[in-house]
């Protein structure tokens, strides 16, 4: 059982591109979800555990009785509501036993803070119930406690900052394939290749 926690957020799709491709060759299957601090609030826990689920289903050869009979049930409730939070869970336990599952979200931070421990909360149940699941989390070092915390410390943490050089040749990199290369001169170049190094190692 694990959970990992990352303070980088470009970091998860180096992650998740690994992981798909292990599960192009595996019996492993990946699930992804991506906070966006402008829509917060409807990203509920209820609507990004049941996003985890859509995608493990998909990779079943079969869907599970209980999850095609409980959405099917829920298309008779009014304004077909959707299952309700503990029911995902119980199904993502469920079916995450079936196969080694990889559930990673990014920008964890960016989660409404009163969204963020009952999700956190599910994802524990998850871990404890479907011993071959692993949870992979970015967001930024302000969060690590209430993930420690919440995931019954079963987390393991890596920070990641940027590096000066290396984000001055990703600029350099990026400048050359300007499109309208008259567009700026080597006064404003250089302004870019000093302010904007400052401002990343800043944050």
């Amino acid at each position: 059982m694990g959970g990992y926690v990352l303070t980088s957020h470009n970091a998860s799709s180096l992650v998740i591109d690994k992981l798909g491709d292990q599960a192009r060759i595996q019996e492993v299957t990946v699930a992804c979800f991506y906070f966006d601090f402008a829509v917060q609030m409807e990203q509920s826990p209820a609507s990004m555990l049941g996003a985890v689920l859509r995608q493990v289903v998909v990779g079943l050869e079969k869907l599970p009785g209980e999850i095609a009979q409980a959405y099917g049930d829920e298309k008779h409730v009014i304004g077909g509501r959707g299952p309700q939070l503990t029911d995902i869970v119980t199904m993502l336990e469920n079916t995450a036993r079936l196969k080694r599952t990889f559930i990673c979200i990014d920008a964890l931070d960016e989660c409404a803070a009163e969204y963020r421990a009952e999700i956190l909360e599910s994802l524990n149940r998850i871990l404890q119930r479907s011993p071959g699941t692993r949870v992979f989390v970015t967001g930024r070092p302000h969060i690590e406690a209430e993930v420690r915390e919440l995931l019954s410390r079963r987390v393991m943490a890596l920070q990641i900052t940027p590096r000066r050089d290396d984000i001055i040749r990703y600029l350099h990199r990026r400048l050359e394939k300007d499109t309208r290369p008259g567009a700026m001169d080597r006064s404003l170049k250089e302004d870019i290749l000093k302010k904007i190094p400052e401002d990343v190692s800043e944050m």
